[in-house]
């Protein structure tokens, strides 16, 4: 048995053994996000290190600066405690804007529960919950950034973290966070929590299965099939879940396959899609692109990997939507660069809607060519805020592999854009983005920026539907089944659509 030893995080005394890496630590106790799954690669989880631990690693020297190395910052997940330590974290964001609602459509009243209801939305980034009672009425919301972000900013990062041991964890902690919300839900209505006799939890298949405890290996590799599409009703003990009653029922809405998840299923039923003869297109712009067609009775549905730079990781300067945010930027008379900041104060670093305007101001303004070369790298946005030549590929990646998947999805029902009538564009990000300079970039399709709608969390929208109104749970399990799934991995339209589309 090795040494023990005592270190502060935050002034909180922890006994760990010697020799223990400090990212072991706070996945435990802290919420400090690690967007490259605690790997060296991305900068973001610095902390403060004063006491007995490793000397700074080649990573951490090209990472940080040696003004921020001479201070005591360290990347935690860089970091090995061989003593005696104080750590803080600077995980705390202020102001950070969490999307955690959208309009509901007309419904037939017909709740899940008796006394108050809860609905929840997973998302890879951000968590998001409404309270209601039985005449419909909205009681409370709260939202969180997802703890599950210490294991990597994208699904495929925690899934590896899940083969790697690490599944129970992320079971924990998630639960736990659930937990939490249901708490402060009950609080903020004057309730308690035991009074809530119905939960429906929607988010995208990966996330349902870390709150399950289900293996998501098979999620890791072709043919993608996961070992369980839910569409089913447990209780709240069975999900570790803790505030309402062990019998509360949670109902887990369907996915449609293993990378077009509940999150979809939901915002199809909420967005009126179904209800509409137009051919429109939903797209939830996130680190997973989910989009569903519905053309002729039919819908359609893919999904495509963009990685998680909308949402700030991967990006040299990027931060979540939260004050000190670069969430605005536009062009003055003279071609120079204009940016807001959220919170009105000094600039931190940029977050996804700041991004699409600085890049489409930059193409404007021709500091950026068509190819993604920048005349000057890193292009000051607002001081200290910059891109660079990397984070530029990033966008380039990422907005590339969202509209090649539009043109696919369409293409595979035999029409243009030009057919589609309407594109509903569903999560936080969308509910911030300019049209304009996301056509500019191509982001979306030209063709489609007259006809958008934003949905705002159009996934806890319809979670709300399915506990309002629960003769809509049948409704959306047929839903699911009627998708028809559009493979891209290997489709040779989405290949060649890429590859166009990392052009401006």
């Amino acid at each position: 048995m090795g040494e023990t030893i005592t270190v502060y995080l935050n002034d909180k005394a922890v006994s760990v053994p010697a020799g223990t890496a400090l990212k072991d630590v706070l996945r435990s106790e802290s919420s400090l996000p690690m967007p490259c799954g605690g790997h060296g690669k991305c900068g973001k989880c610095r902390v403060f290190v004063t006491g007995s631990v490793n000397a700074p690693t080649d990573e951490e020297r090209r990472l940080l600066s040696e003004r921020e190395l001479a201070s005591g910052v360290r990347l935690a997940c860089r970091v090995v405690l061989n003593g005696e330590a104080r750590i803080r974290t600077q995980e705390a964001v202020s102001g950070v804007r969490i999307v955690s609602g959208g309009v509901l459509p007309a419904y037939e009243p017909a709740p899940f529960f008796t006394q108050y209801g809860a609905a929840i939305d997973i998302g890879t980034t951000t968590l998001a919950a409404a309270l209601y009672d039985p005449s419909g009425a909205l009681l409370a919301k709260t939202s969180r950034m997802n703890p599950e972000s210490r294991w990597g900013a994208d699904v495929i990062s925690r899934m590896e973290a899940a083969r790697a041991g690490k599944r129970d964890e992320i079971a924990a902690v998630i639960r736990q966070a659930l937990s939490e919300m249901l708490e402060i839900l009950a609080l903020e209505a004057g309730v308690t929590a035991s009074a809530i006799d119905a939960i429906v939890i929607t988010g995208n298949t990966v996330m349902l299965s870390f709150l399950y405890n289900e293996d998501t290996e098979p999620l890791t590799h072709a043919p993608f099939i996961a070992n369980r599409l839910f569409g089913e009703t447990v209780t709240a003990a069975f999900l570790g879940l803790t505030g309402p009653l062990p019998e509360t029922k949670v109902c887990l809405p369907p996915c449609a396959a293993g990378f077009v998840g509940a999150d979809i299923s939901c915002a199809v039923l909420s967005s009126g899609l179904l209800s509409s003869d137009e051919t429109a297109v939903l797209v939830d712009i996130g680190t997973n692109g989910e989009m569903v067609l519905s053309h002729g009775g039919e819908l359609y549905a893919c999904s495509t990997a963009a990685g998680p730079a909308f949402e700030g990781a991967g990006i040299s300067m990027g931060m979540n939507g939260g004050d000190g945010a670069v969430d605005r930027v536009w062009l003055k008379e003279d071609g120079t660069l204009e940016a807001h900041v959220i919170g009105e104060r000094e600039a931190k670093g940029i977050c996804g809607s700041g991004l699409v305007d600085a890049v489409a101001c930059l193409l404007k303004n021709e500091t950026l060519d068509e190819t993604g070369r920048l005349e000057e790298d890193p292009a000051v946005i607002l001081p200290p805020v910059r891109l660079t030549g990397k984070d530029i590929r990033m966008v380039q990646l990422a907005k590339s592999a969202i509209h090649a998947g539009m043109r696919t999805l369409i293409g595979a029902a035999g029409l243009t854009p030009k057919d589609v009538r309407c594109l509903y564009i569903a999560g936080g990000f969308g509910n911030y983005l300019d049209i304009e300079n996301a056509a500019a970039i191509g982001l979306i399709p030209e063709e489609l920026k007259k006809n958008v709608r934003i949905l705002g969390n159009a996934a806890l929208s319809g979670a709300s539907l399915l506990l309002l109104s629960k003769g809509l749970q049948e409704d959306v399990r047929t839903l699911a089944e009627r998708i028809r799934i559009v493979e891209l991995s290997a489709n040779p339209v989405f290949a060649e659509e890429y590859m166009e589309q990392m052009f401006f």
